[in-house]
């Protein structure tokens, strides 16, 4: 069952940002941030990461395909995007101001937990509540019609 793409944006959007930072954090994580991957046990921690964002990506994926794990998926989405959030802003108050491209981050990371939140106040399934009502207008009519 299809619903509105605007109801699934948070996912849509996420899905290849974090997919793409895994692979960053997992094969170069120098390539957009002063990062060093000195040891093993460093390769091993990006890895982890890695591991995990790719997980997570998969499960919103699911939540896309699958309309009885949306509801799982975009919490888990809110969550996972207003954990990096709020830990970044905790960084700026104790590490200081980082590079652009966190910041710009940070403000997509808090964005996309609003936005998810948002569409879980909404009815979860759009089409159907369309439906009803179609359905109810074109039952009415047949009605008439018998009567």
């Amino acid at each position: 069952m299809k619903t509105n793409w605007r109801h699934n944006l948070h996912l849509y959007i996420s899905i290849p940002v974090v997919t793409t930072a895994a692979f960053v954090y997992g094969f170069q994580p120098d390539f957009l941030f002063e990062m060093s991957n000195q040891t093993t046990d460093e390769s091993n921690i990006y890895k982890a990461i890695m591991g995990l964002y790719l997980c997570f990506a998969t499960f919103w994926f699911i939540g896309l395909k699958q309309t009885s794990y949306w509801k799982a998926a975009t919490i888990s989405n809110m969550l996972f995007m207003l954990g990096l959030g709020l830990g970044r802003l905790i960084s700026f108050v104790t590490d200081g101001m980082p590079s652009v491209v966190l910041l710009l981050g940070t403000v997509g990371e808090l964005t996309l937990a609003i936005y998810a939140y948002s569409q879980l106040k909404k009815p979860t399934d759009l089409l159907l509540v369309k439906n009803q009502i179609n359905v109810s207008s074109v039952f009415s009519k047949k009605v008439k019609l018998f009567c």
